[in-house]
């Protein structure tokens, strides 16, 4: 199996954790390392030490950050050369985290993190809704009449 590690900005991989068990249940191999501004100078050795040991007992690991460029992605793409069978997927979004961990088992990591940035694109769109019967007035029955 391929290990999970969630991490990003301040509250932001509990929330999307929270979500993802909320909707398709605890799940294995899948961990969240926050980055809080207050433990800026731990950050790095947490993140390092919960992919080593992902890392240890998966067949690799994808890691899922908020943010291309940000901290959480500099320390995972510098940890992701130094441990093998790590990818790094940016802009973890709920779609792609809910595709990924119903549908992990018997995919490569190479696959996974392909599928990550599909399913995630997809999830983003732009919707709305047509105006409905722009102020016009029902004639519930269909006559011209002004009432009684």
């Amino acid at each position: 199996m391929i290990g999970f590690i969630l991490t990003g900005h301040g509250q932001f991989s509990n929330g999307l954790a929270s979500a993802v068990d909320m909707v398709a249940g605890d799940q294995p191999a899948f961990q969240i390392v926050p980055f809080e501004g207050d433990h800026a100078a731990e950050y790095g050795d947490e993140l390092r030490a919960a992919i080593q040991q992902m890392h240890d007992t998966c067949e690799g690991v994808l890691v899922f950050v908020d943010l291309l460029g940000g901290t959480p992605f500099n320390q995972a793409m510098m940890i992701s050369q130094e441990i093998d069978n790590v990818e790094v997927v940016t802009g973890a979004n709920l779609p792609m985290l809910l595709e990924l961990v119903l549908t992990r088992d018997g995919s490569t990591l190479e696959e996974l993190a392909g599928q990550a940035v599909e399913i995630g694109q997809m999830g983003i769109v732009n919707k709305k809704l047509e105006p409905v019967a722009a102020e016009a007035e029902l004639d519930v029955f269909d006559d011209d009449e002004d009432g009684i």
